[in-house]
This record gives structure tokens, C-alpha cells and sequence, in this order.
């Protein structure tokens, strides 16, 4: 992809993702979200970090709130997650996934709270491979091929997504900045749990209806702007 078409992408997907957090209403996260897994598959994950860190930064600095940090954190970590993936490159992803649940269990917290509110976590960590050796198919204009590595992707991106947020608010101590006790932090963990689950499945569903159109679109430009 030339430097011009590389600059082009990750000023609009940069701007894409600072409106989408403007807009959002409803459940936990902002709509950023929503397009964390096209950042990684399309811009890669080098370029993807940038465009998610420089549009989230940017709306949460027109628009600040008291959780900026986890936003700043987990959407351009997440939308480099999507980027290895889809470049069948799993280790790094694997990588993070040890180091951070390896933390959330070790702290008394991790440990105390419900083990089924980070399920979509421990799923996608078992999903890393295969979407990763699936991720390498979502440029070679296979509509089935493209659909199915598509979901895979963007579950491990939202999913890495909120196993950050996690990572931020237990293991790395934030809790305390928000909560002056343990059931605090249970009582929303245990709520967001349930818009995490809704998150997920409409990530995906929009993945699926948006990406797979605007993937193959972009296929044909990658084409036609190396040929």
C-alpha cells in the first residue's frame, strides 16, 4: 500500500473513530468499538494502533470523562490485536492474553470475582490461532472464506478490547481511583459483564454487514494500486 493511500485511511478512519465516540449512547463502551476490528484488518496493526490511538485520544480530549484512560489504552492495543491477526501473526496476541489474565488471576480480586463475566475473554484466547490462520484470507476475495475469518477477527478484538479494560481496572489498580470497596467494583463488573456479552455480538453482526462489502471493496483498490 503507498504512503499516500496509507496516510489517506488513517486520517479518516482516525476521524471515523473520534465521531463514533461522539455519537455513542447505551451500554458500556463507545461505538468506537464498532470499528476497532476494520482498523487492524484494513490499515494493519502498525498503522491501525495510530489511527485508533490518535482518534480516541483526540475525542476524549473535545470530550473528556472520568474513564479516558481505558478507552486511550484498550482501543488502539485492541485495534493492533486485529491488525496481527490479520496478518496470521498470533504469538503477539497470545502474548497478551498470558501476561494479562496470568495478572487478573494472581490479584485477590481476579480471583474473587465471577469466573463466568470474562468467558468471551477465555474463549477468544482459545480462537487466537485459528483466527489468525483464517486472518490471512480476509484480502483474497473469498466471500465465505472472507465472512468466517472476519467474525473470528473482530471476537478477538472485542474481546481483547474488554480483557484490557479489565486488566486496567483490577491487576493495574485503577479500581481504586472509582470504588472504596470490593462490592462496589463487583456490582459494576458483574453489570458491564452483561453489556460486554450484547458488545460482542453486535461487534461481530456489524463486522459481518459492514466488513465484508467494504473488504472486498478494498481488496480491488490494493489491487488495482499495486498493479
Amino acid at each position: 500500500m503507498r504512503k499516500s493511500l496509507q496516510v489517506s485511511l488513517a486520517s479518516v478512519f482516525a476521524a471515523l473513530h473520534a465521531m463514533l465516540y461522539f455519537v455513542s449512547f447505551g451500554l458500556w463502551r463507545n461505538w468506537g468499538i464498532y470499528l476497532e476490528p476494520l482498523e487492524g484488518i484494513i490499515l494493519g496493526p502498525k498503522i491501525g494502533f495510530f489511527a485508533a490511538f490518535v482518534g480516541s485520544l483526540t475525542a476524549r480530549m473535545i470530550k473528556p470523562d472520568a474513564f479516558w484512560m481505558f478507552g486511550v489504552i484498550a482501543e488502539p492495543l485492541s485495534v493492533l490485536a486485529a491488525g496481527f491477526l490479520s496478518k496470521g501473526e498470533w504469538k503477539p496476541v497470545l502474548a497478551m492474553y498470558t501476561v494479562m489474565l496470568s495478572a487478573y488471576f494472581l490479584h485477590p480480586f481476579g480471583r474473587a470475582l465471577p469466573f463466568w463475566t470474562i468467558l468471551d475473554i477465555l474463549f477468544a484466547l482459545v480462537l487466537t490461532f485459528p483466527a489468525a490462520k483464517l486472518g490471512v484470507n480476509l484480502f483474497k476475495g473469498n466471500v465465505r472464506r472472507l465472512s468466517i475469518a472476519l467474525a473470528l477477527v473482530s471476537f478477538v478484538c472485542i474481546a481483547t478490547d474488554s480483557l484490557l479494560r479489565v486488566f486496567l481496572l483490577v491487576p493495574c489498580g485503577l479500581h481504586t481511583l472509582f470504588f472504596t470497596s470490593f462490592e462496589g467494583l463487583y456490582a459494576v463488573f458483574v453489570g458491564a459483564a452483561f453489556d460486554s456479552y450484547v458488545e460482542d455480538v453486535i461487534v461481530v453482526v456489524v463486522s459481518f454487514l459492514v466488513g465484508t462489502p467494504l473488504l472486498l471493496s478494498t481488496s480491488k483498490l490494493l489491487r488495482k494500486n499495486e498493479a
